[in-house]
């Protein structure tokens, strides 16, 4: 199962991004991507938006924010299928509304651990199958 997501995740700070990718390699998920905002995660979205199943964003960036590439990614037919993870240091209940409204699928606050990540991961996609079933 592991294997068949193939992960952008996009985070303006590289030491997250590692962090990131470190945890999806712990729970054995090899195929990722990166992006340093949502400008840019957009160009690989749409450059090859076959292959991306599954989007991990930050939310605060400059260029493009997570809650805007959010909203993009809703608003372009080929993407508005994927499963976004919102991922942020703020808790605020009001965030969690406004993400939950845009589109997201999940919310997940800084710091977490893959334990966490899994569980938000797995949730996300039985919730996504379940629907497509």
């Amino acid at each position: 199962m592991a294997d068949d997501q193939y992960f952008l995740v996009v985070d303006d700070f590289s030491t997250m991004r590692r962090i990131v990718t470190g945890l999806l390699k712990e729970l054995e998920f090899t195929k990722m991507a990166e992006a340093e905002d949502g400008s840019a995660a957009m160009k690989i979205l749409e450059a090859g938006a076959a292959s991306i199943t599954f989007v991990l964003t930050d939310w605060n960036m400059p260029v493009m924010d997570g809650l805007a590439l959010l909203k993009k990614i809703r608003a372009t037919p080929s993407l508005a299928h994927l499963p976004v993870l919102m991922i942020t240091a703020e808790a605020k209940k009001e965030n969690i509304v406004e993400a939950a409204q845009a589109g997201a699928d999940g919310y997940i606050v800084k710091p977490f651990n893959a334990a966490t990540l899994k569980e938000k991961i797995e949730k996300i996609l039985s919730r996504r199958a379940s629907m497509a079933g």
